[in-house]
């Protein structure tokens, strides 16, 4: 599980060292894609597997879910760590998330997100708000 928040700094090379925590689950090799909100997803090449087996459900005459589908997979791409645990974001991604040199990568559960730092802190100051203002149920069974 993808827990806690790292800051890691992208080289000149657009790799990322990735986080020690997260290293274990992700030594088998990494897919990156678009994620929402502008950030890259990262998800252990194991767990996009089993997202995938769900993704190929999704009904082929449903209009909203080959658009998404579309999006979510033509932005792939399967890469694997080196041996200093560097893993080299592709530069379309890059560009999508508008990445600078300072990131922050959070842990969401069963993913990893990649935010450029100064997206990240203004995404969460807007969001704090709202959570700490939620009254309802959001997550069914939390609260």
């Amino acid at each position: 599980m993808f827990l806690g928040s790292h800051a890691p700094k992208l080289d000149e090379k657009g790799r990322i060292i990735l986080p020690a925590k997260f290293r274990e689950e992700l030594s088998g090799g990494v897919v990156m894609t678009r994620g929402q909100e502008h950030c890259i997803y990262v998800f252990s090449t194991r767990e996009f597997e089993a997202l995938h087996e769900k993704i190929r459900q999704a009904p082929v005459t449903s209009k909203q879910a080959r658009d998404y589908l579309r999006v979510f997979l033509s932005g792939a791409s399967a890469e694997t760590p080196d041996k200093q645990h560097r893993v080299t974001i592709p530069s379309n991604l890059r560009q999508y998330a508008g990445l600078s040199r300072d990131l922050v990568v959070i842990g969401a559960g069963s993913r990893a997100e990649i935010w450029d730092a100064e997206a990240w802190e203004s995404y969460l100051a807007e969001q704090e708000s709202v959570f700490s203002e939620t009254a309802e149920e959001v997550i069914p069974g939390l609260f």
